[in-house]
């Protein structure tokens, strides 16, 4: 049987519990090869760390994807998470276009902003660039902050279920296909993912734990991916991932020494034997 093999695009941040040093051992923990290609070095990532060292890689793509294309190297899953520079926007384009196999899924997680506020690394170029490639996704993973972004609706604190259906119909219109849509909380307590696919329109709401953490998006993006190419459909795979992050949460939450990221490594081997039961 052909194992799979699946390629994540975005930054190392060689230090924080993030992007690709959280892919790539949760994706391994899945028994899913990864491959990397890093759009930029960073020497921790950008929240709470000041003057870290930045190294954008853009120029060094084109060579190794040329290289990849001459060895006919092909994935059977592209993973895109912070990207950082405009032009990395069409270099995902020709990863899809030159790089997967047939089939092969192309999951977006739209790093751009949370808390109803674009990073300050970005500009509304670099979303306007994003817009172009939800339509090439496969599977979408905004948090409502990045969706509100995309669609250009007012971001809201306080919402109802017919707001985040007006979302959603806005990111379909950008020509999203399946949209796992984060953060979604209509009760005190709780918060949930509003999920979207060819079946229509789901919910499922779990605990809310109120801290934040650096690095809990890719944790959710690559608990999904490896969930979903494991055999689970998208809308389990969606609510694995979110038990993941609580569960990672809670395991990190009174640790006053660790507040940079999630301690998601001890609980991630048990985690993923309970997800294939």
């Amino acid at each position: 049987m052909k194992s799979k093999k699946i390629l994540t695009f975005q930054d190392i941040s060689c230090y924080g519990q993030c992007s690709i040093t959280v892919a790539l051992p949760v994706l391994s923990a899945w028994g899913i090869e990864t491959a990397i290609l890093p759009s930029a070095i960073l020497s921790t990532h950008t929240a709470g760390f000041k003057d870290f060292v930045v190294h954008d890689l853009s120029d060094e793509i084109p060579h190794i994807l040329a290289h990849w294309e001459r060895e006919h190297i092909q994935y059977d899953a592209l993973y895109a998470g912070y990207l950082g520079e405009l032009r990395h926007f069409e270099q995902a384009k020709e990863i899809k276009r030159k790089l997967l196999s047939e089939g092969a899924p192309f999951v977006l997680d739209p790093v751009m902003g949370d808390a109803g506020k674009l990073y300050p690394a970005f500009d509304q170029a670099y979303v306007e660039g994003m817009k172009g490639l939800v339509k090439e996704a496969d599977y979408l993973l905004p948090n409502l902050t990045e969706a509100c972004l995309l669609t250009g609706l007012p971001y809201q604190e306080a919402y109802d279920e017919a707001y985040i259906h007006k979302v959603i119909d806005g990111l379909r219109f950008l020509g999203a296909k399946t949209i796992v849509l984060t953060g979604v909380s209509y009760r005190k307590g709780m918060t949930g993912v509003a999920y979207f696919d060819e079946k229509g329109y789901r919910y499922f709401e779990h605990e809310r734990i109120d801290r934040s953490y650096h690095g809990t998006g890719d944790i959710y993006s690559s608990t999904f991916l490896g969930a979903l190419l494991s055999g689970k459909d998208g809308f389990e795979a969606s609510k694995l991932a979110a038990s993941f992050v609580v569960e990672a949460i809670k395991n990190t939450v009174g640790d006053e020494s660790h507040p940079y990221g999630v301690k998601f490594e001890p609980l991630l081997v048990d985690f993923i034997q309970g997800a294939r039961k």
